[in-house]
């Protein structure tokens, strides 16, 4: 099972966001068959495995087992990823270009570099498969600014940084890595 799937097939997504099927999903936290998973959202056996080949089909459940037991076999499937992303360009034929906005300090900038990079890190991992690890950084922190000049301060050094590291190991000759450095206002967490 891998840790996120991202979808970029619109059929998928449609299967997906069915009530009935993200509820069996969901009910997929261990292995289930199609007797435990109704039990768990409240349908027929039959009703969960016409959704489960659904699912299956579009690569949302796989199967994790068989058990025999009173002369039957019990098939059980598992979710083939422990969450699920949507692709960008599933809603949009092309993802949103960051380079045809003009705004570099704006949230639709951001928005759109964030896009391409699920689109592309989608892409990635659906050619390699599940098994493959691929070659990722990410830097995850919270800063608390003082104002909006330290911000502004921080920024600035952060940049140069960066600009003095790139141009130590950047070599035309290399494999190509997108880098990409976001800051946005942190949302208020709920209580």
């Amino acid at each position: 099972m891998s840790d996120v799937h991202v979808l970029a097939d619109p059929k998928a997504v449609e299967v997906a966001l069915d009530p009935v099927r993200a509820a069996i999903l969901d009910a997929l936290d261990e292995p289930g068959s199609a007797t435990t998973i109704a039990a768990a959202v409240g349908l027929t056996r039959q009703k969960v495995n016409y959704h489960l080949k659904a699912l299956e089909a579009h690569g949302l459940v796989e199967p994790a087992e068989t058990r025999a037991w009173g002369g039957i076999t019990e098939r059980f499937v598992r979710r083939s990823a422990r969450r699920i992303a949507v692709s960008p360009g599933v809603v949009q034929r092309s993802a949103i270009d960051p380079g045809q906005i003009a705004d570099r300090l704006s949230a639709a900038y951001l928005i759109a570099v964030s896009g391409r990079a699920v689109s592309e890190l989608g892409a990635i991992t659906a050619s390699v498969g599940t098994e493959t690890r691929v070659p990722t950084l990410t830097v995850d922190t919270v800063i608390g600014f003082a104002s909006p000049e330290d911000r502004a301060a921080f920024a600035s050094e952060l940049q140069a940084a960066l600009t003095d590291l790139v141009s130590r190991y950047h070599h035309d000759d290399g494999r190509p890595h997108r880098l990409t450095v976001a800051s946005y206002p942190k949302p208020q967490e709920e209580p």
